[in-house]
């Protein structure tokens, strides 16, 4: 098991620039997000159902290929032709976009786009498990959610200079045309960066090995295009030994895929609610995305250090709560009346929504997150994990589709009053679950001495934790789970150890080919 308790600061040196590839690219995925809903709305003249079936169908194209690409890279010596690629074939997809003749030719090239970027997060996850040492892992998969986060806050920072601006005395398709054309560039420019740093790995490390930490990530960013880095959890887990899900978990995994439809089914047609209902400007719908992604991403760390200093089911609960006070706000029909239908208020009212929308959803992705861990044993957080990621992208698949039915056939009305009902379901799911909360006293974890192998989950930490991801020491235990310092007799009087636990970190695991390989 890796350690994510002990903070290392990341020191990045030369090699390691090829992290800043992703930066462009997560800038293209900003700008895109908005921008392709919005194209088909105004350029092709598609219904609300129409534009989710498009996000639908890019995200499930991407499953299969995800996969695909990462078995491949396994199998193939050079994953860096596979990352600049995937980048290349990205920014061309995105570029044939911007001038598909017609909606048939923009709903397939919206599913080449998927096919090709899809090799992204699993090839760019292992390159960065397979280049660095394991005591940076946690600290950098952290820094890979912030660069996504501030990259796509950048790219709609950017579509609204680019409406402002160029868009004052042009067509506004002409000038969504242009934007996502710049869209496009950005990603192949990323591909040029990874082709320029990425250096390839000396050795290899199974996937299955790391999938605790691999699955150990929780969006800076709700993401509203793409599901398929959840979705494709189903299939590792199909093919992995099946492990008894205990009751608790199984009612907690049940009420996250119910919230997922909830939420979904709220965001799937909000660029459609935002153009024909609120009847805002294509530049004041790029405000409104920014006000979620800027907050987001300015709590990415204090999220977590919030969630840490109090039980994860009261604030993700309450997170909960607020949330969908916040959605039905958007319904509240007074204040169409005093602000106006397309005003810069009514721009500014639904951009300190969204923003707000974006602080629940920093303190649920951590929260929930956190939670299912101190709910499942040690050897069974890598699955519940891509059970988590899984469930949560099927509900949100489905969610997405069926908001965009509901609002295309009933209106607006009926559909965010059902997603704001189907969310409070989905907590009165969760509330029954137990917390039963374990500290170390901090006393006597202080005058302890640890050993270097010490346990990740165990030792306790040494100047601080990994930002963004959870931290375990002095904290709350799984059944049977009493952390033991590293040396300390293990036998009828001293609590055992798990029966699957890993080796600790640092005993040989990353030495030498894997065994065996998907």
């Amino acid at each position: 098991m890796v350690d994510i308790t002990i903070h290392q600061p990341i020191r990045p040196s030369t090699s390691d620039l090829w992290f800043l590839a992703y930066l462009p690219l997560a800038i293209s995925d900003g700008i895109a997000t908005p921008l392709i809903p919005l194209l088909a709305l105004q350029h092709f003249g598609a219904s609300a159902f129409a534009v989710t079936i498009i996000i639908g169908a890019s995200s499930m194209s991407q499953v299969p290929f995800t996969i695909l690409w990462g078995n491949l890279s396994d199998r193939v010596a050079h994953r860096k032709y596979f990352l600049v690629g995937s980048f290349l074939a990205t920014g061309l997809s995105i570029i044939a976009i911007a001038f598909a003749p017609d909606l048939s030719s923009y709903f397939w090239l919206n599913v080449v786009e998927g096919l090709a970027c899809a090799a992204s997060a699993p090839i760019g996850t292992m390159l960065l498990l397979e280049t660095r040492h394991k005591r940076w892992w946690p600290g950098d998969i952290g820094l890979f959610g912030l660069i996504s986060g501030i990259g796509t806050t950048v790219g709609l920072a950017i579509g609204i200079v680019w409406l402002f601006v160029i868009g004052v005395n042009a067509s506004a398709v002409q000038v969504m045309t242009g934007l996502l054309v710049l869209s496009g560039i950005l990603a192949v420019v990323g591909a040029i960066i990874a082709w320029a740093w990425i250096e390839e790995p000396t050795s290899r490390i199974e996937r299955r090995a790391v999938a605790e930490l691999v699955n150990l990530h929780r969006g800076v960013i709700e993401r509203y295009r793409h599901f398929r880095s959840r979705v494709l959890n189903i299939v590792d887990i199909a093919r992995g030994p099946v492990e008894r899900l205990k009751g608790r978990e199984i009612l907690f995994l049940a009420a996250l895929g119910v919230m997922s439809v909830g939420f979904d089914m709220f965001y799937g047609p909000f660029p459609v609610f935002l153009w024909q209902n609120a009847q805002l400007s294509d530049s004041a719908i790029f405000v409104v995305y920014l006000g979620s992604s800027a907050a987001a991403t300015a709590l990415f760390f204090h999220s977590g250090r919030a969630v840490e200093a109090r039980s994860p089911k009261s604030v993700f609960l309450g997170s909960l709560f607020g949330r969908v006070l916040l959605m039905l706000l958007f319904l509240w029909g007074p204040i169409y009346i005093v602000l106006g239908h397309g005003t810069p208020a009514l721009t500014g009212w639904f951009t300190l929504l969204n923003a707000l929308l974006g602080v629940t959803w920093a303190f649920i992705s951590t929260a929930s997150t956190l939670f299912l861990m101190r709910l499942v044993g040690r050897s069974a957080r890598g699955r519940a994990l891509g059970l988590y990621n899984a469930v949560a992208g099927l509900g949100g698949l489905f969610g997405t589709v069926a908001g965009g039915y509901l609002f295309s056939t009933y209106g607006v009305g009926l559909t965010y009053s059902l997603a704001a009902g189907i969310v409070l379901f989905g907590m009165a799911m969760l509330a029954p679950i137990p917390y039963h909360s374990f500290r170390v006293p901090y006393r006597a974890a202080s005058h302890r001495s640890w050993g270097r192998d010490a346990r990740g989950t165990t030792a306790p930490s040494r100047g601080g934790h990994a930002p963004g991801a959870p931290r375990f020491s002095d904290a709350r235990w799984p059944e049977g789970e009493r952390p033991v310092p590293a040396g300390a007799p293990r036998g009828p009087s001293a609590s055992p150890a798990h029966p699957k636990d890993p080796p600790p970190c640092g005993a040989g695991r990353e030495r030498g080919p894997p065994a065996s390989r998907e």
